[in-house]
């Protein structure tokens, strides 16, 4: 029990950089990671400010917390995301070597741990972290909903006509 409220807690501070994403007009997905319990990274999706489609909310903490801890292998981490990882972004958690992966909302259109395809299966013969997906699920899935619902009302205001 004391692991889930945990996650709990660590989610809701995802959600609060997924909060961050939103209001700057970004997708809101938010990440924090952790070593040994210790939040060493926290970000979010930067992609429409930083004009860079690798600015991922998972990759930046992978890349603030390989220069936290001073070494690309991020053994003894978790890393807590809003949303599923795509594929860039597992690949980057398997290369890493991040220990375990907590999500909140599935992502049906890229996400890389089921829900589209599979990048963590078959396991890898040297890293296969563990995953836990749906923590704080709904609260996640709604701020993506509202994102895009806002998305779609600037586009239709504009344009005339509906996304």
């Amino acid at each position: 029990m004391e692991k889930k409220y945990f996650d709990t807690q660590m989610m809701e501070k995802a959600l609060e950089e997924a909060q961050k994403a939103f209001e700057a007009g970004e997708v809101p997905v938010g990440a924090i990671l952790l070593h040994q319990g210790k939040i060493i990274a926290q970000a979010h999706n930067q992609m429409e400010s930083r004009k860079d489609p690798t600015a991922h909310a998972e990759l930046l903490v992978i890349r603030h917390g390989a220069q936290a801890l001073g070494d690309w292998r991020l053994l003894e981490t978790t890393l807590y995301t809003t949303l599923e990882p795509c594929l860039m972004c597992a690949g980057a958690l398997l290369l890493s070597r991040v220990g375990r992966i907590v999500y909140g909302a599935p992502d049906l259109r890229h996400g890389a741990h089921g829900s589209f395809l599979d990048a963590f299966s078959p396991k890898h013969p040297t890293h296969t972290p563990q995953i836990e997906g749906g923590v704080l699920q709904e609260e996640s899935a709604d701020l993506l909903r509202q994102f895009f619902k806002n998305q779609r009302m600037k586009h239709e205001t504009v344009t005339g006509s509906p996304l």
